[in-house]
């Protein structure tokens, strides 16, 4: 028997900062153990170049990735599905594990507060 990888979805409005960040940590740390995905409701064009720095000071690369729309297919296939603290409403399906991480939205960040929020994420 084959064990499948667990899949999971971070979702914030824009995917463009906080659900960038989880899923480079995440993805970081699990390397192909985790199938990670990331989306919003309302994407913009570009991740937020704060975001890309702050993760590249701490040897993670997301400058490659782009925001995406959230589907139904996106959370249908993820075991986890985890919020951003954002207020994204997301299809609810029998059988996953959803979760709300009450994060600072990108548009009040800086440099500083992401410092801050990395720091919280490595003592986790």
């Amino acid at each position: 028997m084959t064990a499948t990888k667990p899949t999971v979805l971070f979702v914030c409005v824009h995917n463009a900062g906080r659900s960038q960040m989880a899923a480079g940590w995440l993805q970081a740390l699990a390397g192909d153990r985790v199938e990670v995905l990331s989306a919003g409701s309302a994407p913009k064009d570009e991740i937020n170049p704060v975001a890309v720095q702050a993760m590249a000071e701490e040897g993670v690369d997301i400058a490659g990735n782009t925001p995406k729309v959230l589907t139904v297919e996106a959370v249908k296939e993820s075991d986890v599905v985890i919020t951003m603290g954002c207020g994204d409403a997301c299809p609810i399906f029998p059988g996953k594990r959803y979760e709300d991480w009450q994060l600072m939205s990108m548009k009040y960040a800086d440099a500083m507060s992401l410092d801050d929020l990395v720091e919280k994420w490595n003592a986790t």
